[in-house]
């Protein structure tokens, strides 16, 4: 296998998680008698550019189906944050109505919304079915296409270049990465801003995130890797912000090398610093992620199966997609846990893929009481708590699994 990135041979293995189904492949009811398709799920590092990188199996249209379930708005705290994010972009950059603000992977609207409240024209670019149609049904103009440099083309042929781009938590999902970063290149206007957030690699290693490694995530990033990316395609890093979510992302501000002027801050050395100090440039970083997995996944069976024999009754909430990497490394299934419990509707009903468990209402968890409630999206952590603290009134506890498990 060769980097996605500077095309080197691929030789320094990160984690092997064995074989999953694509996280986001939720069953429906009369699948359940057929069977899946499972993909090796492998991460290496490039020891040129530094790119963790899965080891891809799986077409990217498979991963991005339009039955894709997974709609942003369903988090009040991602709300919360995009619409900071629009309010910050519009007083820092000084955007008005005569500005032009493309958002790639635009969702269900999430963050366009604000946009357009704000008066300014925008434009999504989504190239899931399912997600694009909620967008659309708030009123937000939808691109359904992949995005990358021929779709950037059209877009500024039409004159609907961009004075600011957004793309928030897509970059770790693209195949081809050069041409999706040159499509930015492309679409900016000369002094056009482009902005990326994306969970930190130096946070996924430390706090042992490997649920967030899926067929979906084709990327793992740290600033070093996308500093090199980033120039390589006609882009420059000018500042960058370190982030509280997703377990902890970076927000990543780039112009186009050729036009943008904008000097360069030094948040952006500090963050480079620290990775080197880290040694994210290094084969000895990679070294031993594998043994804390494994530590774990056997954390959470030991828990699960204690429990069962103990008489205590487990639910889980949230079927996200880093919870079906976890349940399905770790062998979990309907036997030790039971439920899953959403909010969207659009999951109730069907079945996690791989582990086969149901995925029910809130109401399911007040019928059955039950003595445990294991958080999968632990990034969520506070607002799931907050919203089924009422747990505690029959003396239900959380659990956390990642990076340790722990009862709260």
């Amino acid at each position: 296998m060769k980097c996605r990135h500077c095309h080197a041979e691929l030789s320094l293995p990160f984690i092997d998680l064995a074989t999953a189904p694509p996280s986001n492949a939720y069953l429906h009811a009369d699948q359940l008698n057929a069977p899946e398709k499972w993909y090796p799920l492998r991460v290496f590092t490039c020891t040129q550019c530094w790119l963790v990188q899965t080891d891809d199996y799986a077409h990217h249209a498979d991963l991005f189906s339009s039955e894709y379930a997974y709609f942003s708005s369903f988090s009040s705290s991602w709300l919360a944050h995009s619409q900071r994010y629009v309010r910050d972009m519009v007083q820092r950059f000084a955007l008005d109505r005569s500005a032009h603000v493309i958002e790639v992977a635009a969702n269900d609207g999430y963050l366009l919304q604000y946009v357009r409240d704000a008066g300014i024209p925008c434009l999504g670019i989504e190239p899931t079915a399912s997600t694009a149609k909620a967008a659309r049904e708030k009123g937000i103009e939808i691109v359904e296409e992949f995005f990358g440099v021929a779709l950037a083309e059209r877009l500024v042929a039409a004159g609907k270049g961009a004075d600011l781009t957004a793309a928030n938590n897509v970059l770790a999902h693209v195949p081809n990465i050069n041409d999706f970063l040159a499509g930015f290149a492309t679409v900016l206007k000369p002094e056009g801003v482009a902005t990326f957030e994306f969970p930190h690699l130096l946070r996924l290693v430390s706090e042992c995130q490997f649920d967030t490694i899926y067929h979906e995530h084709f990327s793992y990033l740290s600033l070093t890797s996308v500093c090199r990316m980033f120039e390589a395609n006609g882009l420059g890093v000018f500042d960058v912000e370190q982030l509280e979510t997703h377990g902890g992302s970076l927000r990543v501000f780039a112009q186009r090398c050729d036009t943008g002027n904008r000097a360069v801050e030094a948040a952006v050395s500090r963050v480079l610093e620290a990775e080197r100090a880290a040694g994210v440039a290094t084969s000895a970083y990679y070294a031993g992620f594998q043994q804390r997995a494994d530590d774990v996944r056997d954390g959470l069976m030991s828990f699960l199966i204690e429990a069962r024999r103990a008489g205590k009754r487990t639910g889980a909430y949230g079927a996200a997609a880093k919870g079906n990497t976890l349940l399905n490394y770790a062998g979990v299934r309907a036997g030790l846990l039971p439920w899953v419990v959403d909010r969207n509707p659009a999951k109730q009903g069907l079945f996690m893929p791989g582990s086969r468990i149901p995925i029910v209402d809130e109401a399911h968890l007040k019928r059955e009481r039950p003595d445990y409630v294991l958080i999968l999206p632990w990034n969520l952590k506070s607002e799931v708590m907050e919203q089924l603290a009422y747990i505690r009134k029959w003396d239900g506890k959380f659990v956390i699994a990642v990076p340790k498990l722990e009862l709260i």
